[in-house]
């Protein structure tokens, strides 16, 4: 719990500084916004401790072991029927999946809902099976994206980066934990040496089936992205402002039951048909359950209720200014530091750390997908001072990412892949994109397609730094291995014992 505590002060406290120094001088901010912003800025931080606390005790018992078990049936037909349903039930799940059906004209929100769970869960059995067969996941990428952007040439323009924004907004705090633990207890079947590489890459696949979903639907409805402005909250005193937040409570009490309600009814079904756990591990769950709920609820309610009108108001104070460019650099130093505050990131730095026995570092992950998220950042508020297309940074931003999978090592290529779906979580949803919103109405440019694409920027360029860093690390690497050897290793001069000799030192 000390631990958690620690990372979710530093992730959020940042945050909370540049808005304060950005309040008491350029950008001023109402009284009545600012509490709201510190009000909700707690909550975040207290629900990031539960909720990662959680997700350790639930989450990542419960993915490895329905992984496992599904392998261990040595049944194609089972792996492929489990790994559908799975993919289709915690896609509904997901509660950001309801605002991105809300931003969708023309498009029933159930047809789209369903449409972009078939996604994932097609996707997730290819997955799956990539594992099983140790299929390579660099030409995966390389013709799922061929296809992704083939299609876009025949979408809408107003309807791409929602398009885009929904492979992001689906892979969020309610799936990773899961998906990415479901990964590791299939590859810990298998014995070869690239199990634990082919661990990652899940959540990678998993995020291109909603952007492909929504693409096709942008083909067969012909419709547009669609916008609707979120009044800001304005209160007069403490008392109206502990009602904002505590009205607003029951509803995500609600939204996060009806979200974990599925996973937990599928785990139960698999617990009466799997080999039975024991008591204690059983019970660790449930209370990791408890917190992962607790946590989700707090969270959503801070980020919510206190970041959105924060972010939105921040956004149109900037851009009203007559140095209007002043929110590009800003933009960076806040894109910097709010990754860190992503739920879904620390479950991928501890696993990365804990596959790889540190030989990756959590805190080098940490800074490549800070600098990651900042480029994105910035050139999303290029986009919105300029009203460049889109396109004209996913294109040559993927090729990138995909010319170097043919360089680096090929556990960087599934992490770098895997933490693009991470970086663009809730607080991406809740202040990174009112902000990108509040300065296109100052300026006077299209919500739907200037602001919008925040979030598939944020997880395109994550791709690109992580994966300079697996460069990075073969040249080290490289240089390590050539180094001549002067000392006879110590698994050398033991060699010859056997596994229970006594050696004396």
């Amino acid at each position: 719990m000390k631990e958690k505590t620690k990372e979710s002060v530093s992730a959020v406290v940042p945050i909370m500084l540049i808005v304060l120094l950005l309040g008491f001088t350029i950008a001023p901010l109402s009284p009545s916004i600012l509490v709201e912003f510190i009000v909700g800025a707690v909550l975040v931080i207290i629900g990031m401790v539960f909720f990662s606390l959680g997700a350790e005790l639930s989450m990542t018992p419960m993915g490895e072991r329905v992984g496992g078990s599904m392998l261990r049936t040595k049944k194609l037909w089972m792996i492929v029927a489990i790994g559908f349903i799975l993919g289709v039930i915690i896609t509904i799940s997901e509660p950001d999946l309801q605002v991105l059906a809300g931003q969708v004209a023309a498009v029933p929100n159930m047809v789209l809902i369903l449409s972009v769970a078939v996604g994932v869960g097609v996707f997730l059995v290819a997955a799956l099976l990539r594992i099983l067969f140790g299929i390579p996941l660099a030409p995966l990428l390389l013709v799922f994206y061929a296809i992704v952007f083939a299609l876009a040439m025949f979408v809408p323009k107003g309807f791409l980066a929602v398009a885009f924004d929904s492979g992001g907004v689906t892979t969020g705090p309610m799936t990773v934990p899961f998906i990415m633990a479901l990964g590791v207890g299939i590859s810990s079947i298998r014995n070869d040496k690239h199990a634990g590489n082919d661990s990652f890459g899940l959540v990678s696949l998993c995020s291109i089936g909603p952007i492909l979903a929504v693409l096709i639907l942008g083909m067969v409805y012909s419709t547009e992205g669609n916008f609707t402005t979120t009044a800001i909250t304005e209160v007069s005193d403490s008392v109206e402002l502990g009602k904002l937040f505590l009205y607003e409570i029951p509803k995500y009490l609600k939204e996060i039951a009806l979200s974990l309600l599925p996973i937990v009814v599928f785990f139960g079904v698999f617990q009466i048909f799997a080999p039975k756990m024991n008591k204690k591990s059983l019970m660790k769950i449930c209370v990791g359950l408890v917190y992962t709920y607790i946590g989700l609820v707090l969270f959503l309610t801070g980020a919510n209720v206190g970041f959105i009108p924060a972010g939105n108001y921040l956004g149109s104070v900037l851009a009203s200014l007559s140095f209007r460019w002043i929110i590009v650099p800003t933009g960076m130093i806040i894109g910097y530091f709010i990754v860190k505050a992503e739920p879904a990131v620390y479950v991928l730095m501890h696993q990365v750390e804990e596959l790889t026995s540190g030989s990756i570092s959590g805190k080098s992950m940490q800074i490549s997908l800070s600098v990651g998220v900042a480029v994105s950042v910035g050139l999303s508020m290029i986009r919105v001072l300029t009203g460049i297309s889109i396109l004209y940074f996913l294109i040559p931003g993927y090729g990138i990412a995909l010319i170097l999978t043919l360089f680096v090592p090929k556990i960087f290529t599934a992490i770098a892949f895997d933490s693009g779906g991470v970086a663009s979580g809730p607080m991406t949803a809740t202040f990174l994109l009112p902000l990108a919103q509040g300065a296109c109405l100052a300026v006077g440019g299209n919500i739907v397609t200037d602001a919008f694409g925040v979030v598939a920027m944020v997880a395109m360029t994550p791709l690109i730094t992580l994966q300079i860093l697996g460069v990075i690390y073969r040249i080290k690497d490289s240089r390590r291995t050539n180094v001549p050897q002067t000392v006879t290793p110590v698994v050398d001069m033991f060699a010859e014992l056997s596994d229970d000799a006594i050696i004396e030192l």
